[in-house]
């Protein structure tokens, strides 16, 4: 027995010596409701993804607590009198994860990637920008075709990301599956399905405040099974707790939940120009999408499904936004006027929908309410589970007639519709597409008052809540549940999970 321990010790202390004294560190294990797409924020375009760039790539601006612009790797800007010169200058002595700097090429390198890059989210985001000039090595000029208000808060997410032009040039369309940033915590390796780790970059510009070595990130779909890892210790921190076991997390002694009202929507995109799969009565007419939009309680289906906790809405932006059209409130269920509209229509019923539904459990759930509530009207929603990655791209394809998907959100209204109802929009899955509507969003981003942007998105919302490709549904509090043991952790309005600052007892 003396001769097993003696080995057993002599064995530890080589492990620890051979690992820096790896049993120290400290690891943080999140666990995610999908994995991501790709770790590209050129071609990104989950919400989870979001969450692992947060720790890996800083952006030039982010926003605080109370959604003010603030600055990152930027440490101020400038725009000139007539809003078509954005002049940026940025933080010194910043490097990428691979010892490149983070200088004005390097910005300017990062923005046109963005901004041309076949396959690139991002080139509706910063449409407006025609060049960018390299005034000096901290300096950066944006030079605009018109005046473009939501600039600045666009430059608070993945456009404003900043990669490696040494990496991204060197690893071409696999950069993705190995992204090198400017961020607190540098990629070491994915594992589709299963788990994504990164490490404590030692030379980030604010590393005197980062304080947990490493995170691991893993995809659990089924949100009980989330809970149940965070609640066993298997987990540190879960995103998406389900509104049901609030009092359960709120009970456990040993957990902790931070809450926010979402900036984005749960909602319903309809196929209405997408290849053949549009062309049936719910694309085809804008009578039958109203039929089915007047078939749902918003706040019945809160109650069923969420106790409550959630906020019914019928547009981009919640009721409680600043950017909310009044003349538009949520319309209350009206079986009778939706059958009305499917016989106004000339259509036979029941109107059969090929509905796609991510593989969440509270997803899945909205999903069944909604077939139940608009069977009585006449429709017949025929529910088809589906993995979220498969959704997307089942989604780009145009194979679907209805499709549940959500969008958390950005700062701006331009970031929750832009890409989601112009012409040729990145995320406009139902191919809604007029020039009325083009001209009101464009009118939106040029606008420089707030009087003047909410008026263009009043006559946007009186087309596209009639006649448009998104049934709004509801938002969401972002609830994310976490050990007591993390402490210092503060939950932004974007819910996205951001470490800096935070220690792992």
């Amino acid at each position: 027995m003396r001769h097993l321990t003696l080995a057993a010790a002599i064995a530890t202390a080589m492990l620890t010596a051979a690992t820096g004294g790896a049993a120290a560190q400290s690891t943080l294990r999140v666990g995610l409701a999908e994995d991501p797409d790709i770790l590209d924020p050129t071609l990104g375009r989950t919400y989870v993804g979001r969450i692992v760039f947060a720790s890996i790539c800083d952006k030039l601006f982010d926003i605080d607590a109370d959604l003010n612009i603030v600055p990152q790797l930027a440490l101020e800007h400038e725009t000139s009198e007539d809003g078509k010169t954005l002049t940026i200058r940025l933080r010194p002595d910043v490097k990428f994860h691979d010892g490149e700097p983070m200088d004005a090429e390097a910005v300017k390198y990062s923005l046109d990637r963005h901004r041309e890059m076949d396959g690139s989210f991002r080139r509706a985001e910063l449409t407006a920008v025609e060049s960018v000039e390299v005034v000096d090595d901290l300096t950066v000029q944006l030079n605009l075709s018109a005046p473009f208000a939501p600039l600045i808060a666009s430059l608070t997410d993945r456009s404003g990301m900043m990669v490696s032009p040494k990496a991204a040039e060197e690893l071409g369309d696999q950069f993705g599956n190995q992204p090198v940033c400017a961020g607190p915590y540098r990629f070491v390796e994915r594992v589709q399905q299963d788990h994504i780790t990164v490490e404590r970059f030692e030379e980030y510009w604010d590393a005197e405040n980062v304080h947990i070595d490493r995170i691991v990130y893993r995809p659990i779909e089924d949100s009980s099974v989330r809970l149940a890892n965070l609640q066993s210790g298997d987990l540190d921190l879960i995103e998406r707790a389900l509104a049901t076991d609030i009092s359960a997390i709120r009970e456990s002694g040993n957990l902790e939940l931070a809450i926010v009202t979402e900036l984005g929507y749960q909602g319903m995109t309809l196929n209405v120009g997408n290849g053949a799969a549009a062309e049936n009565p719910l694309g085809q007419d804008a009578r039958v999408r109203q039929a089915l939009n007047l078939s749902l309680d918003r706040e019945a289906i809160n109650q069923v499904v969420f106790n409550g906790e959630f906020f019914p809405g019928n547009q981009w932006v919640s009721p409680q936004n600043q950017w909310y059209q009044e003349s538009h409130p949520i319309p209350e269920r009206d079986v009778e006027r939706a059958r009305e509209l499917l016989e106004e229509a000339g259509v036979q019923t029941p109107v059969v929908v090929d509905f796609m539904v991510p593989n969440n459990p509270e997803t899945r759930q909205v999903a069944e309410v909604i077939q139940a509530m608009a069977s009585e009207a006449g429709f017949d929603m025929q529910i088809r589970v589906v993995e979220f990655a498969t959704g997307l791209s089942e989604a780009e394809a145009g194979r679907f007639q209805a499709f549940m998907l959500a969008w958390s959100g950005r700062p701006d209204p331009d970031g929750n519709i832009y890409s989601f109802a112009s012409t040729g929009g990145p995320l406009n899955y139902g191919r809604y597409s007029t020039e009325t509507a083009d001209a009101a969003l464009n009118e939106a981003r040029t606008a420089t008052t707030f009087e003047d942007r909410k008026a263009a998105y009043a006559k946007f919302a009186d087309e596209w809540l009639t006649e448009g490709s998104v049934l709004y549904l509801y938002h969401r509090a972002m609830l994310i549940a976490h050990t007591d043991r993390l402490e210092g952790y503060e939950q932004r309005p974007d819910g996205l999970v951001r470490v800096v600052g935070v220690t792992l007892e």
